[in-house]
């Protein structure tokens, strides 16, 4: 997948997925970066707080960290985590091996049912992006 090149308008379709299938589902922000931390676009819900460019860089050192842990275990990689809180919870998932997608939500939200709509979502950027 080749976003280096990527046009506003294709930003713009996926910024409607991730305000449809994500924010309108509860969740308080989504994010996708790149490996190096880079963010790509940024959605919330008008209320959230989170530094998101900070955000980002330890993100991106977070899920390099545990890749590194997964090939210590023999895994090829572990291509999705999830950190629960109190009250906060954070989802990680790869869209492929140069972008994330970080979710933050609250406990008002199922596990399953956001997995569920991430699926989605990272199908729908791929196809936006020409990658099927």
């Amino acid at each position: 997948m080749n976003y280096g090149i990527v046009s506003q308008e294709q930003l713009e379709q996926i910024d409607g997925v991730l305000s449809e299938k994500l924010i309108k589902l509860g969740v308080d922000c989504v994010i996708i970066i790149d490996m190096a931390g880079n963010i790509i676009t940024a959605k919330d819900n008008g209320e959230s707080k989170y530094d998101v460019y900070s955000f980002a860089a330890l993100a991106a050192g977070n899920f390099a960290t545990v890749d590194a842990m997964a090939k210590l275990v023999g895994e090829q990689e572990f291509s999705l985590l999830f950190h629960k809180g109190q009250e906060s919870n954070i989802h990680f998932s790869k869209i492929d091996d140069e972008l994330l997608l970080i979710s933050m939500f609250g406990r008002d939200i199922s596990l399953g049912f956001l997995r569920l709509n991430v699926v989605d979502v990272i199908e729908k950027i791929r196809v936006i992006w020409g990658n099927q």
